[in-house]
């Protein structure tokens, strides 16, 4: 039972185009060596022919013509039905030897018919005339047996051809309706995602085609969407969990702003810290904007060709006098020869760059020792940021990435959970891989070219 619109499908039309390929191809094939055969079968009786025409050449002897029509009857004797065709007469036009009455003047090798010999059969023959001592002789051999073998040759390709043709328009509608089993797969899970069943994947076959192909990109982009979705929820979670604490603050100061005023008291003091309040929520809703800037792809146009060691070194010379204050060391280490080529928006790059060392200043204690480094791995020279800290558990190292998420989940500690979730999309702007290892102890930040080679 063929589908409704198998009919008009592509793979049907694919494979209908494809049948016709073939047994177009096949037809020339089968056409281009009948003819070369038939060729070959007129060219092997002309050569015959030939042959028995000069056999009858050499017998003649000049004043023997004895010997000639003796050997013209003895040929014509062994012949019955007319196969082949012999003819000797004297100059003046009289038969002297041979089957036939009646001689077909000719300069080469030609077909006539048995009429035009003075035979009753509708055969035709292939022709040798000449003279031998003024006397005109006649070779010739009928074509019929030629002709019926090149009847059968050409039977046998028109079959072979009749075969091919149904086995290619089988095997079409047969390959057709896999891919067209295989495409409805696809459009049946998208049916059920639109339905609101986000779990459903397309089946993929492993036979690693083009269709197997489509599947794993489908896949990937549903399982992005997916994990888009989710982290869209766990936004809209964290940004009421963010805000509540903020806003309650924000109400309970300009209430009491309201009661002092209307006890005649100034409320300076309650206005300043109701607009630090504000500026704290505001700056939230900023870096959230500017994450999805970044990950829209928004400074392309700014990218150029950099060194991300010059701008990791710079941050660490930047912020080591900020933890030295905070009784912690920020140091960067690579080799002389190293270097990391990207090109990328250098203000991003060193955004990036600051995160990852702010990240590990504000979550470790004092005595931690923060290192920015290069190392060089198989893939190419890597970037680390690594601590001595307490290190993130490997169940949150993926969830850090994901904006307002917070290892601290009373959110007492400072910070608006977005500084990851920024490293992260500066990361994937610039095709770069961010990955969390631990340090034993603390945990290394580790930023790698996803195509890099070492030249």
């Amino acid at each position: 039972m063929y589908p409704a619109n198998f009919w008009r499908s592509t793979p049907f039309r694919l494979a209908v185009a494809y049948a016709f390929l073939f047994m177009t191809s096949s037809f020339l094939v089968y056409a281009v060596t009948y003819e070369i055969l038939r060729r070959e079968l007129y060219a092997t009786l002309d050569a015959s022919v030939t042959e028995t025409y000069s056999v009858m050449q050499s017998t003649y002897s000049p004043g023997r013509v004895e010997d000639l029509v003796k050997a013209m009857e003895t040929y014509s004797n062994l012949e019955q039905g007319y196969p082949s065709v012999f003819y000797l007469g004297t100059p003046e036009g009289q038969r002297l030897a041979g089957n036939v009455a009646t001689f077909k003047t000719g300069s080469s090798l030609q077909t006539v018919t048995g009429e035009e010999l003075g035979l009753s059969t509708r055969n035709r023959y292939r022709v040798l005339t000449g003279t031998i001592d003024g006397r005109p002789l006649l070779i010739g051999q009928s074509v019929e047996q030629t002709e019926a073998l090149a009847e059968i040759v050409f039977s046998s390709f028109a079959w072979m051809a009749l075969a091919t043709s149904l086995l290619a328009i089988i095997v079409g509608v047969f390959l057709g309706l896999r891919a067209q089993a295989r495409i409805q797969n696809i459009a049946r899970t998208m049916n059920d995602i639109s339905d609101g069943q986000f779990t459903k994947r397309v089946e993929i076959s492993g036979r690693g085609d083009d269709i197997d192909v489509i599947a794993g990109q489908i896949n990937e982009a549903l399982n992005r969407l997916s994990d888009l979705m989710t982290g869209m929820k766990q936004v809209s979670v964290d940004i009421a969990h963010d805000l509540k604490t903020p806003l309650n603050r924000l109400k309970v100061i300009l209430e009491e702003a309201a009661i002092r005023e209307e006890n005649g008291h100034a409320v300076g003091e309650q206005l300043q810290e109701a607009l630090a309040e504000s500026d704290r929520i505001n700056a939230t809703f900023q870096a959230l904007l500017r994450i999805s800037q970044i990950e829209a792809g928004a400074r392309r146009s700014r990218f150029i060709q950099l060194d991300l060691r010059q701008v990791l070194e710079n941050v660490a010379e930047i912020f080591s006098g900020v933890a030295e204050d905070n009784g912690q060391s920020v140091s960067f280490e690579a080799p002389p020869d190293a270097t990391f080529p990207i090109e990328g928006d250098k203000e991003l790059l060193t955004q990036l760059a600051v995160n990852l060392v702010e990240n590990a200043i504000n979550h470790c204690p004092a005595g931690t020792r923060i290192v920015v480094s290069l190392e060089r791995r198989k893939e190419g020279y890597v970037a680390i940021v690594a601590d001595d800290g307490p290190g993130i558990d490997e169940s949150e190292r993926e969830k850090v990435f994901r904006r307002l998420y917070r290892l601290d989940k009373s959110r007492n500690s400072p910070g608006n959970g977005l500084g990851l979730s920024m490293v992260k999309a500066i990361a994937d702007l610039h095709g770069l891989s961010v990955k969390i290892e631990d340090n034993r102890p603390g945990a290394r930040f580790v930023l790698s070219q996803l195509h890099y080679r070492v030249c």
